[in-house]
């Protein structure tokens, strides 16, 4: 086993992150690292390298522009962080369920929101309560998938497409890249058939599709997806 002391550090290099993820996954426990992350914060919800602390403008902008008309509406957020977009589509007027599988990311959000309406929960997208099935409204997915190793993206996928209720929606934000490039890339950002592949679950229709790079250099190439379940 490769020495893992890192993983106790205070802060994480890019190369020391690679490392750990890499680790969990050649030791077929690909989720175990998540915690590590938040827990290296120390309490502060500042110091999580990759937490933007603001909501995903692409998020606001959809919000803005189709606003939800269903009394009692419900969001969930996957692999929620931080927060932000969680309480971005409470502020919309969603009663909104945000989970991590991390118990120190749940822990942060309820420090940061103390009075918030947000259900913050310690979940597994791979194994979410029963009561979650097709229950929301709108479904958040942002940067997720990146970070799981191939057999498992198409079962997240499968997963965030089931918690979406009938006429729901679900917004898929992610890093992307061309077909055949960054094989070995962590995290490994999505091609455009990977992120085409929501079409083929559980009756869900493109409502939109985003290619753009951010802001930031270097820049990074992004996608952002909206699906609707019909049937």
């Amino acid at each position: 086993m490769k020495n893992l002391d890192f993983l106790h550090k205070d802060s994480f290099s890019i190369d020391e992150y690679k490392n750990m993820v890499k680790s969990y996954q050649d030791k077929k426990h690909p989720l175990g690292w998540f915690d590590n992350i938040y827990e290296s914060a120390n309490g502060d919800y500042t110091k999580v390298f990759w937490a933007d602390l603001e909501p995903s403008p692409y998020l606001i902008d959809w919000l803005n522009k189709n606003y939800v008309k269903i009394k009692n509406k419900k969001a969930c957020v996957i692999g929620c962080g931080v927060g932000d977009d969680a309480q971005a589509l409470n502020d919309f007027g969603f009663k909104v369920t945000a989970f991590d599988i991390s118990p120190t990311a749940i822990e942060l959000c309820k420090n940061r929101y103390p009075n918030s309406k947000v259900n913050f929960v310690v979940a597994d997208l791979f194994n979410y309560p029963n009561e979650w099935f097709e229950n929301f409204d709108v479904v958040y997915e942002c940067n997720t998938i990146q970070v799981l190793p191939d057999d498992y993206r198409k079962k997240a996928r499968e997963r965030m497409s089931s918690l979406i209720s009938k006429n729901g929606y679900i917004l898929v934000s992610c890093r992307s890249r061309k077909e055949n490039e960054k094989l070995d890339e962590i995290p490994k950002p999505l091609t455009k058939s990977e992120i085409d592949e929501f079409q083929t679950i559980n009756n869900l229709e493109q409502q939109s599709f985003l290619a753009y790079d951010d802001n930031q250099e270097p820049r990074v190439p992004h996608f952002f997806a909206v699906y609707k379940k019909c049937r």
